[in-house]
């Protein structure tokens, strides 16, 4: 096996740097190597926990969960301060500095700055947060996500990838590494070797990246040699198979033997250290994903992550029974000495890149009171709607309504639309005012008057079961005359405010002629807004006109209603198919 380059791109060390990196790897004992492999998930903020982590288990690097930017800045300095070899401390600043801490600067989802055509907002998004990040103590980045868009079904990235076209992916993502690398954040490139072809969820089942061996190399090998000729310093390797250039490297393997890329060393090695000349770091992505715990036993799966490629294993189960699979692993010969040596090569050397080796424990954070200072900068927040202005698309215009005015269009109804409730996409979304809500109150401020529907079904959910069923199926099989939409109501406007997840589609409820389904769009002017997922039109491809807003914050809607009334331009070019493949959609 080729051993690591240090000199060579994403380190370029010098020759002491290089000699911390070997002192520090010939110092260390065999549990302190091991240890250095795992990337912990905190549990908890308490200096009890952080230094029984960092001293018992010796970990190499840490992945947290939100908090505000104080509480993450005195974790991550507890953190430092008590490990003995300086920690990667990672944060997903998929959208900006908001992945860093709760507090920090959202600028906007991929495909909302994919929307905006312009890499210029995904490098303003790089370095908003590198800036927010590394005043709270982090060096590295689980992002750009470099995933294309190409079935409108994902579950996973519908919303964050920069588009379906590979060179917008590639371009925004080398735009966001430059941005975030400016603060000397370590970005890592996600999901190796590509989502967005499957439509299912690596979390809950397997996910196939489908492409032969020619069209991977045009579309995702295209994005990744181009980030990794640009001295891309680390890769997440996403739970995801790529059949057909494991067939490629291996001949003679069979169905049943295909393995995600994690686990797949012609994946993982073979194809993307030899033949895109990947030299960095590779962490896996989250292991209790049903894509990788389902391909092996857990006691198996750990070193040979590491055995086919991988330097870094994201997030224990119970660190006592993943530890000691791991060095089971090693004693086993799963994890060869080499292998372990050029893993701690490339952790060690990816610290030094970032020059963690060169300051003292009670350095490596910055003073607080200026840390904090640099969160929430008013320049930062004013990006946001800077970015939804160049981004909310007008993608379906075949009716005659410009502008919306109180005069033309008096009387509005809104209609919420939503999907399958429940699951971790509800709790986030759950945060804050619903979208409707603004819509109305921005509506209202306009001069017109607007009217929230409300659903039958919702009343009849908190009858007594018996009365529940009875009435469920009159409100079924109601009727009404049309003339009750048409002569009360001059617009309507319906808001799909659907969560991101294994299922984003459309639930229409179990009513007849209601205003739930935009089934009036020949009788009464109807817009259709979706504020999250960008692909609704697959299941309203009557209505004429169709917007995406990419998020339901109060600054969109509020930008939107302004575009909406004539009074700005939308701007935006969807960066995937958001008719879906289909005719109708079109019409």
């Amino acid at each position: 096996m080729k051993s690591v380059d240090l000199k060579a791109k994403p380190y370029h060390l010098s020759d002491s740097d290089i000699n911390w990196v070997k002192e520090t790897i010939n110092s260390m004992s065999i549990e302190e190597k091991i240890g250095q492999l795992f990337v912990n998930m905190g549990a908890s903020r308490t200096e009890e926990y952080l230094s029984d982590m960092v001293n018992n288990y010796h970990i190499g690097a840490v992945r947290y969960n939100p908090g505000k930017a104080e509480e993450v800045y005195e974790q991550n300095k507890i953190l430092q301060e008590n490990s003995k070899i300086p920690l990667l401390i990672a944060a997903n600043t998929e959208a900006g500095g908001n992945g860093a801490c709760t507090d920090g600067t959202e600028v906007g989802l991929e495909v909302k700055i994919g929307a905006t055509n312009d890499p210029k907002y995904s490098y303003e998004m790089g370095r908003v947060s590198g800036v927010e990040a590394s005043a709270i103590g982090c060096n590295w980045s689980f992002a750009p996500i470099v995933d294309i868009d190409y079935n409108w079904r994902n579950p996973i990235i519908s919303s964050r990838s920069f588009g379906s076209d590979p060179d917008l992916v590639l371009e925004m993502s080398l735009a966001y590494m430059k941005g975030i690398q400016e603060s000397g954040i370590a970005p890592a490139a996600k999901h190796w070797p590509g989502d967005g072809v499957d439509e299912r969820d690596q979390h809950l089942s397997f996910s196939v990246n489908s492409l032969s061996t020619e069209e991977w190399d045009e579309t995702f090998g295209k994005v990744y040699k181009g980030l990794i000729d640009a001295g891309l310093p680390s890769i997440m390797a996403g739970h995801i198979h790529l059949p057909e250039y494991q067939r490629f490297f291996n001949p003679d393997v069979k169905d049943e033997e295909l393995l995600p890329a994690t686990l797949s060393k012609e994946i993982t090695t073979d194809l993307l250290r030899g033949k895109l000349g990947f030299n960095g770091v590779v962490v896996t992505d989250a292991s209790h994903m049903v894509a990788l715990t389902s391909a092996m036993k857990r006691s198996e799966m750990l070193p040979t992550a590491i055995a086919a490629g991988c330097d870094l294993f994201l997030f224990f189960n119970d660190p006592d029974e993943d530890f000691g699979y791991m060095m089971d692993g090693y004693k086993n010969g799963i994890i060869t000495d080499e292998r372990l040596e050029e893993a701690l090569t490339r952790i060690l050397g990816l610290k030094a890149s970032i020059g963690l080796h060169k300051k003292a424990k009670t350095e490596i954070l910055p003073p607080k009171e200026e840390a904090l200072a640099k969160i929430g900068l008013p320049e930062n927040k004013a990006l946001f709607k800077e970015v939804a202005d160049e981004a909310i698309t007008l993608v379906k215009d075949k009716q005659e309504i410009w502008p919306v005015t109180p005069e033309k269009y008096k009387r509005v109804l809104l209609v919420e639309v939503t999907g399958v409730q429940g699951g971790f996409g509800a709790l986030i979304a759950g945060r804050g005012p619903k979208p409707i809500a603004l819509m109305k109150e921005e509506l209202e401020k306009q001069g017109f008057e607007v009217e929230i529907y409300e659903s039958p079904m919702k009343k009849i959910m908190d009858l007594p079961e018996e009365e529940r069923m009875k009435n469920i199926a009159g409100v079924y099989a109601a009727k009404r005359p049309i003339t009750d939409l048409t002569d009360n109501y001059d617009l309507i406007i319906n808001i799909a405010n659907v969560n991101p997840g294994t299922i984003q589609r459309i639930v229409w409820e179990a009513s007849k002629g209601t205003p739930d389904i935009p089934f009036y769009v020949h009788e009464i002017p109807t817009i259709f807004i979706s504020v999250q997922y960008p692909y609704h039109l697959a299941d309203v491809p009557q209505v004429k006109t169709y917007i995406n807003a990419y998020d339901g914050r109060q600054q969109t809607l509020e930008l939107l209603v302004e575009k909406m009334m004539g009074r700005s331009e939308f701007k935006g070019k969807s960066p995937v198919d958001a008719f879906c493949g289909f005719i109708d959609t079109r019409i």
